[in-house]
């Protein structure tokens, strides 16, 4: 499926096949495309927590507002992001050229250090980013998504264990539809929401 296909396919769906299950293959294929989102200085400030356990799965739900999505979709993924990623610097360019490396390396830690809002705006965008270049990804594998914030985020932390310095940003269920999202509820029009130039 190309590209443009998928972002006019996509759709968030409720109601997965609880028997389906996707192979660790798709599933490393899946986490693999994500991992190529962009972040802010290369930073990869995500993090992604992939909950195939039967009773993990059941006790999100249950802090989940019950939402059946969580335990009948083949994965649930957890989408998180180490608050402290700024601080390892050197290791996200380890590969580019002894020049590019000694100009941007000592910028990041700087630019991130004294202020935690700006940590926290920047795990938001890298989650934003990577959680469409999954569902886009599904998409194209024949699988459907739903994002999710309907849930209780530090119990969510609590049953996986997430470490200090962590946020979770949203879920994301992946998985064979049962049945097809609602038709869109309304899209608002062109020019209420794209400028040129200005307001």
């Amino acid at each position: 499926m190309d590209t443009i296909t998928a972002i006019r396919e996509r759709r968030s769906v409720k109601h997965y096949d609880p028997a389906h299950a996707m192979s660790e293959a798709e599933i490393n294929g899946l986490l693999e495309l994500a991992l190529l989102s962009p972040t802010s200085f290369n930073m990869q400030n995500w993090r992604f927590v992939v909950v195939t356990d039967t009773e993990k799965r059941a006790a999100i739900r249950a802090v989940a507002w019950n939402q059946a999505q969580v335990t009948e979709a083949s994965i649930t993924l957890i989408l998180c992001a180490d608050l402290n990623a700024h601080e390892d610097a050197g290791r996200y360019w380890i590969h580019a050229p002894q020049p590019v490396q000694d100009m941007l390396v000592p910028m990041i830690t700087p630019f991130y250090q004294n202020s935690a809002e700006l940590r926290r705006d920047e795990a938001m965008r890298s989650i934003g980013i990577a959680a469409q270049t999954l569902m886009l990804t599904a998409k194209s594998m024949g699988y459907d998504s739903c994002p999710m914030i309907g849930f209780d985020p530090v119990k969510v932390a609590e049953i996986i264990n997430l470490p200090e310095e962590h946020v979770i940003g949203m879920m994301l269920t992946v998985g064979k539809a049962l049945k097809d999202a609602n038709v869109r509820a309304g899209q608002l029009p062109y020019e209420d929401v794209v400028f040129r130039d200005t307001f």
